[in-house]
């Protein structure tokens, strides 16, 4: 069991993670930026430390500031929450080499897990029931050009298709002529 764990998240789900691990006995290290410094969840920690301006990618998606405020306050474990850095791999084994425990999956699993047709592969390995589905990644088919959807229109000789075909097309919008060459 852990003594002291940094939790690098906000909200409620530090509140949550906080509430578990007091019901645990373990100490709490929350990490907030300076637009949260009065949140409920800082106030009831064990220690907070600032990370960074209210912009999440400049503080709960700054990976350094996370290692250091851990690094700082002697936490032994990392709590990742739920969303920000919890399904990033990088994190966990960042986390792991700089000498701290990952609360969560391992980097590997993240990785696997992220990709649906290799986790749907690994299930089917375990004998895990799967829900039917295409075998493997799914091939897309080319769109065409709208100049060629046009083009193909116009020689039907319907200026309304032509048109049409031209406004179906997903890389046109009303603002801005396609600009794909056709085929």
């Amino acid at each position: 069991m852990f003594e002291k764990v940094l939790i690098a998240n906000r909200g409620e789900i530090a509140l949550r993670i906080q509430r578990a691990c007091r019901e645990l006995g373990v100490k709490t290290v929350v990490v907030h930026s300076e637009a949260d410094r009065d949140a409920k969840y800082v106030k009831l920690a064990d220690e907070s430390v600032c990370i960074g301006p209210a912009s999440s990618t400049l503080s709960y998606l700054n990976v350094p500031a996370i290692i250091s405020a851990a690094e700082v306050t002697d936490a032994e474990a990392i709590h990742p929450g739920y969303g920000f850095l919890s399904e990033n791999a990088d994190f966990a084994e960042r986390v792991e080499r700089s000498g701290f425990s990952f609360i969560g999956p391992r980097a590997e699993t993240i990785r696997l897990m992220g990709d649906k047709v290799n986790a749907k592969n690994a299930m089917r390995a375990a004998d895990v029931p799967c829900v039917p589905g295409s075998e493997g990644a799914c091939r897309t088919m080319p769109r065409r050009s709208p100049k060629s959807h046009a083009a193909s229109a116009t020689r039907s000789s319907s200026r309304r298709r032509a048109a049409a075909a031209a406004a179906a097309c997903v890389s046109c919008t009303p603002r801005r002529r396609c600009t794909t060459p056709s085929r």
